[in-house]
């Protein structure tokens, strides 16, 4: 559905996006992550058509983004970083003039405000001056101007940016309804926003992609041993050295007085080993289990590499 190859940008001499290339499939909700000015907003507004590339090739729905612009805005629904409302309109008011200037005929534009209404819960306000919501809303509102005229793909740069943490929520599972029936690129730097609504993520730092891959394939091209969190009750002061000492064991971590991160081999499972020598040596067992990488752990680890690839 969106074909992206070699995208370069350069504001002056200052190059913003290098060699970008990724893909999105149809019914795929993936997410556009990476560090703030890592890219993410310029390869975005070249998809949509407002910005020009320096170099490179960009489709949606199998047209060219500079080549066909008109036959891709039709098929996008853009919410901008900055939501472009008027505030002196009402909800329906508004959504209906967006409709207009998509395009959408006389005889169908009330269904599709309608629809757009019923797909971000705005019923209840859809009389109510834009100016007068609160942020959550008017961050919904933004989404149903980008939904109005019912386009395949929906492009959201920061859709939560701002929200407290209820409206954060109430977006996210928005985002994930929507992901049903349209393919979404959602462009973010908050970790969690790609863990909990995204199917696939593509990390892009410095202008250019270091990764792209499930959340838990990622995750597994970070990881190269296996690790554990062991906890006891009667630790001795040397068992950081005595844990090490054990076959197996690459590297301990100790997080505080009673509590260890042991790492072993990615194909070694050290938990029962563990267990017993804990049971046998009476260190109380108090607490045994894998410790996971977290998707910021597999972010900070992938940009760091990238930093440092990039000061060699």
């Amino acid at each position: 559905m969106i074909e992206i190859q070699g995208l370069t940008k350069y504001y002056g001499r200052t190059e913003a996006l290098r060699d970008v290339s990724f893909s999105v499939d149809r019914g795929e909700v993936v997410g556009f992550l990476g560090p703030n000015a890592a890219g993410k907003t310029t390869t975005l507004r070249i998809l949509t058509g407002y910005l020009p590339a320096t170099s490179g090739t960009a489709t949606v729905a199998g047209y060219d983004v500079f080549n066909d612009s008109l036959e891709v805005r039709r098929r996008i629904g853009y919410l901008p970083e900055t939501v472009p409302l008027y505030p002196d309109m009402t909800v329906r008011s508004y959504l209906g003039f967006c409709a207009r200037l998509r395009g959408v005929s006389r005889t169908e534009r009330d269904a599709h405000v309608s629809d757009a209404l019923e797909k971000t819960r705005l019923g209840e306000v859809r009389d109510t001056i834009v100016g007068r919501l609160s942020k959550g809303f008017r961050q919904r509102v933004g989404i149903a101007q980008a939904l109005v005229h019912d386009p395949p793909v929906l492009v959201l740069d920061e859709p939560t940016i701002g929200l407290d943490p209820r409206q954060i929520i109430e977006t996210r599972r928005l985002i994930k309804d929507l992901g049903r029936d349209h393919t979404i690129i959602l462009s973010t730097h908050i970790l969690p926003e790609v863990s909990m609504t995204c199917t696939r993520v593509v990390i892009i730092n410095r202008g250019r992609i270091v990764a792209q891959d499930s959340a838990e394939g990622l995750t597994a091209r970070v990881l190269s041993s296996s690790r554990v969190l062991l906890r006891l009750l009667r630790p001795p002061t040397d068992a950081a050295a005595l844990l090490a000492g054990m076959p197996g064991v690459t590297a301990v971590r100790r997080e505080d007085d009673r509590t260890f991160v042991i790492e072993s081999k990615l194909d070694a499972d050290m938990r029962e080993q563990l267990a017993r020598s804990a049971v046998e040596r009476d260190w109380g067992l108090v607490e045994l289990r894998p410790v996971e990488l977290s998707l910021e752990d597999v972010f900070l680890h992938l940009t760091t590499e990238d930093t440092a690839a990039e000061a060699s």
